[in-house]
């Protein structure tokens, strides 16, 4: 599975792998290990676990799943591009929303994939992003075209959020720090720029579009 774009055969590719499923995660560690240019040199399994390991280890490329306890691979990816610039983020999900591939281009994701990839064409991205290229599964790039941008704010889909547990207005409110009304506002809001009738199917559609 080796390519002869790697970008340094006197170097290899360091690899963080952030994954909460023990099977995926050694087995994506195995794969990109038998490949002779790239090293897996660290391994996380929690959102908030990969900023302090990323600045302990250094890696080159970060791969991240978005679905995470403790903070999404979204939210550290843009952390690691804040705190460590040099370190390029490739996100690895099997959620192929077109919400999630725009927030994680807006976070400065290098690449965005599927899971269920071949794990050559991982092992390609890794490279190419390495030598500053982009790498989006086209599938992907072609639905978040036709999706459009999210029309929430990030107010609304912060209460929007929180409604997905089917809390009360009041409740949200209270977690949030925000009146009731302003959260009947917002969800309101989120109800008609979703062209749904209600938050439950608001959320749901959100969801499914990675707008959350």
């Amino acid at each position: 599975m080796s390519d002869d774009n790697a970008p340094d055969p006197q170097r290899k590719v360091t690899v963080l792998i952030a994954e909460d499923q023990a099977m995926m995660r050694g087995a994506l560690t195995v794969l990109l290990n038998l490949e002779p240019d790239i090293e897996v040199i660290a391994e996380v399994a929690e959102g908030d676990r990969i900023l302090p390991e990323a600045e302990r280890v250094r890696p080159d490329v970060a791969l991240l799943d978005i679905e995470l306890p403790g903070m999404s691979g979204i939210d550290a990816c843009a952390l690691l591009r804040q705190r460590l610039p040099d370190c390029r983020v490739i996100i690895v999900t099997t959620f192929g929303r077109p919400g999630y591939l725009r927030r994680a281009l807006d976070a400065g994701a290098s690449g965005f994939l599927v899971k269920d990839g071949p794990v050559d064409g991982l092992a390609r991205a890794i490279r190419s992003v390495v030598n500053g290229q982009t790498v989006i599964d086209p599938d992907l790039a072609a639905g978040a075209i036709r999706a459009g941008e999210s029309p929430l704010t990030d107010r609304e889909r912060e209460v929007l959020a929180a409604a997905e547990d089917g809390a009360r207005a009041t409740d949200i409110a209270k977690r949030l720090h925000l009146s009731d009304s302003t959260v009947r506002n917002y969800l309101s809001s989120a109800i008609s720029k979703t062209g749904t009738r209600n938050r439950i199917e608001a959320v749901k559609k959100a969801r499914e579009l990675g707008w959350l």
